[in-house]
């Protein structure tokens, strides 16, 4: 790291905002560089440029940190459900890490390295066994000497302690994000009570990722904030949510949606909807801000100059488009230039142009979670007759 930067911790505890980055599986999915499904990031060894272009995107949105793009970059992640171990995880990790470092050198950014749930503990593997895949990732860090650490999109609050406990032995700064909702995480244990033994396990930046929109995020960390506080126990906290609306998600999330994954964009935040977010996030006393699938570098755009008040400057993409779109005031066409002012778009609902679609929809809430036969993991790859097995459920739910 270098001396001229302040490390994450030493940032929160002055109270300043750190703004996160995106959504790198599901941006370089469209973009063709990942394949849905297993989700997992052999695009930063077969495709750095792509990787290394979104990470600048975000830097010039108004990131603070570059997140390693190891995502799933564990092991059995990578042989699991038949998809091809083409590289190891300790070759994604190491080139994930080189990419983040590169970019967040060119301004004032943080590397941070990433593990996330595994298929092991969903598969009912041992403490030992899992912690043995987190500490593979911790050797990869260390040797990058990332500037902190991040175990994020964990399910279930054991194995994100299980994480926690691996991370906290670097000596490193160690932040956990769980992918939960009001309702807790896959075994009922309330937000308030997931914070808690993350804090007890060393976690110093605790809160939630992915699986829920933006407000409904915030409303968890808020909840995870109280527990915390309740237990006399000290935290910082971060939000990093989806960027689609999700008022009719089951405890699991948008994974449960029908529309997962391929046809979400009708759900997507609007840049005006980020900056509620961001304002609510920060109301709420979450001081590390940003986005997980969805997010793309606009939406950070818009939570950093929502935010602009508070870090005292723009960042270096609000240059070519003025806040509140008052670039607009440029446009040929008159009731075009009428659009280029604040109220407009905060008080704009927008249409689908979807006549015929539902507003919500029925998540397919099958009660699968860990030790479930359909969760265990398998290197062959998913069977003609196991999906057709899926199948007929499906149609039957």
């Amino acid at each position: 790291m270098s001396p001229t930067k302040k490390g994450i911790l030493e940032r929160l505890d002055a109270g300043e905002l750190v703004i996160g980055d995106g959504g790198f599986v599901f941006a370089l999915e469209k973009r063709g560089y990942v394949k849905a499904g297993p989700w997992t990031p052999e695009a930063a060894i077969e495709h750095p440029d792509a990787v290394r272009q979104l990470h600048r995107e975000f830097l010039r949105a108004g990131s603070n940190v570059m997140q390693t793009f190891t995502f799933y970059a564990s092991d059995d992640k990578l042989e699991n459900r038949g998809n091809k171990l083409t590289f190891t995880g300790a070759q994604i990790n190491e080139a994930a890490c080189d990419l983040a470092r590169e970019v967040a050198n060119e301004g004032d950014a943080l590397v941070a390295g990433g593990v996330s749930q595994t298929p092991s503990y969903l598969s009912c593997k041992s403490e030992r066994e899992v912690k043995a895949i987190f500490k593979k990732q911790m050797d990869v860090f260390i040797k990058k000497n990332v500037d902190f650490l991040i175990a994020e999109y964990f399910e279930h609050v054991e194995e994100a302690t299980w994480a926690v406990e691996v991370l906290k032995e670097t000596g490193k700064p160690v932040a956990v994000t769980l992918c939960i909702g009001p309702e807790g995480d896959m075994h009922g244990v309330p937000p308030a009570e997931c914070a808690v033994r993350l804090v007890n396990a060393g976690a110093q930046i605790v809160g939630v990722n992915c699986h829920f929109d933006p407000l409904t995020c915030v409303k968890t960390v808020k909840m995870m904030k109280e527990g915390v506080e309740k237990a006399r126990l000290k935290a910082h906290y971060m939000v990093q949510p989806l960027a689609y609306h999700t008022p009719d998600c089951s405890c699991q999330g948008f994974i449960d949606l029908p529309e997962f994954p391929f046809s979400l964009e009708p759900r997507i935040l609007t840049r005006w909807d980020m900056h509620k977010y961001a304002r609510e996030a920060y109301k709420a006393g979450i001081r590390y801000i940003g986005g997980c699938c969805g997010f793309e570098p606009y939406h950070i755009r818009a939570v950093a100059e929502e935010l602009g008040p508070e870090r005292g400057f723009l960042p270096a993409a609000s240059e070519k488009h003025g806040a509140w779109g008052a670039g607009l005031g440029m446009h040929t066409k008159p009731w075009v230039r009428a659009r280029a002012r604040q109220d407009y778009w905060e008080n704009l609902k927008p249409a689908s142009g979807r006549p015929l679609c539902p507003s919500m929809s029925a998540p397919d809430h099958w009660g699968v979670t860990k030790g479930h036969t359909d969760l265990m993991q398998q290197k062959e790859a998913t069977s003609q007759d196991q999906l057709k097995q899926l199948f007929n459920r499906s149609s039957s739910h």
